[in-house]
This record gives C-alpha cells, sequence and structure tokens, in this order.
C-alpha cells in the first residue's frame, strides 16, 4: 500500500508528460488562422493592395485583425502605414512600419488591434519596392460606436463590488477594533503619563 501511494505521483507525472508532448510538436494549430471577412482595394502608385478585415462593419473598442496583401507577395517591398480618425489629436497621424502578420506571415498585418472612437477613418499606404515608391489612401472608412454599454457605465458597474468590499471591511473594523483586543491581551502595550 505504501509503495503504490509513493509512486502514484511519478505514474501521474509521467502520464501528463507523455499527453502533453503531441500539443507541443505543432505549436501553428495553437493560434486561431486569420479570417478575413471583407475586403477593400487600394492602389498605392505602381502597387495593388488587397486590405482585408475580420470583422466588418468596424466598431471602436472592437479588436479585429488587419491584413494587407501586395500583389505579387513581400519579396523585395516594405512599407509604412498612417492612420488618421477622430481618435487621434487634430493633424497627428499614428504611423508604422508594415510588418508581417504575427499568425499569417505571408502577408502584412495588425494583430488584433482597436480603433479607440467611432467616426471616419483613412489609411495611408507608402510601399517602396522595385518599381520605386507609391503612396495610397483608403478613405472614409466608418467606424461605428463601441458596442455594448457606454464604457463609463461598465467602469462604475465593475467597481461598485469593490466599493462594497471597502465599505464591508470600514465597518467590521469598526465593530471589532482589533486594537483594544490585542491591548487587553497585553500585546499593545499602552503607556500611562508619569504621575509622581
Amino acid at each position: 500500500m505504501r509503495l503504490t501511494t509513493l509512486l502514484a505521483p511519478y505514474v501521474m507525472g509521467a502520464v501528463m508528460l507523455l499527453t502533453a508532448a503531441p500539443a507541443q510538436a505543432e505549436p501553428e494549430q495553437a493560434y486561431a488562422p486569420v479570417e478575413v471577412v471583407h475586403t477593400e482595394q487600394v492602389q498605392a502608385g505602381p502597387y495593388h493592395l488587397t486590405v482585408g478585415f475580420s470583422t466588418w462593419p468596424l466598431r471602436a473598442m472592437q479588436s479585429l485583425d488587419f491584413t494587407f496583401v501586395p500583389d505579387g507577395g513581400l519579396s523585395g517591398k516594405s512599407g509604412t502605414l498612417a492612420m488618421t480618425g477622430p481618435g487621434l489629436k487634430q493633424g497627428m497621424r499614428r504611423e508604422s512600419p508594415l510588418s508581417r502578420h504575427p499568425r499569417k506571415r505571408d502577408v502584412w498585418g495588425l494583430d488584433i488591434q482597436s480603433l479607440p472612437t467611432a467616426g471616419q477613418w483613412s489609411f495611408t499606404f507608402t510601399v517602396n519596392g522595385p518599381r520605386g515608391q507609391g503612396t495610397g489612401t483608403l478613405g472614409n472608412v466608418t467606424v461605428l460606436e463601441q458596442p455594448g454599454p457606454p464604457l463609463a457605465l461598465s467602469w462604475t458597474l465593475c467597481s461598485l463590488p469593490v466599493l462594497g468590499l471597502i465599505a464591508f471591511l470600514a465597518v467590521a473594523w469598526r465593530r471589532h477594533r482589533p486594537s483594544r483586543r490585542l491591548a487587553l491581551i497585553g500585546v499593545l502595550k499602552i503607556r500611562t503619563p508619569y504621575r509622581p
């Protein structure tokens, strides 16, 4: 009986290692593939781009994937993406280099991004390649209001349990006053003023 009890954790550990090994052999299956549900076409000089969205219509504060596919593939090409919209300061653009999508390595893209506010957004692409540089804009992309309740209401509702817990702890502290009990049992020494 003792031998069985001692060997049980080792057997369970070996079984877990053997069953976990095949799942680690194919890490590309750990991520869901990018599903494009809507595309738009952009002409950036001599380069034609297909812009794909994983969610359509677009909504503010909703995470989605963007893919940017140039005709002829990515080899020998580089570029930048500049986004302008109502969520950015007047005249400012959020610009970043075009990089490969982390889950779809044969195209450029943005992984799990969200647009902060509703309104009209523009995406400006600058592509450098064997035929020179080209710039094109996908303009007037309508982003709808954020799904669900307003953000302020969501934060208020989420903070109610925390505020209730703080109130409960304050009432419990006032009722039980642990410092008095500790003083009574001699843990805290209360010094009285010296009287001659």
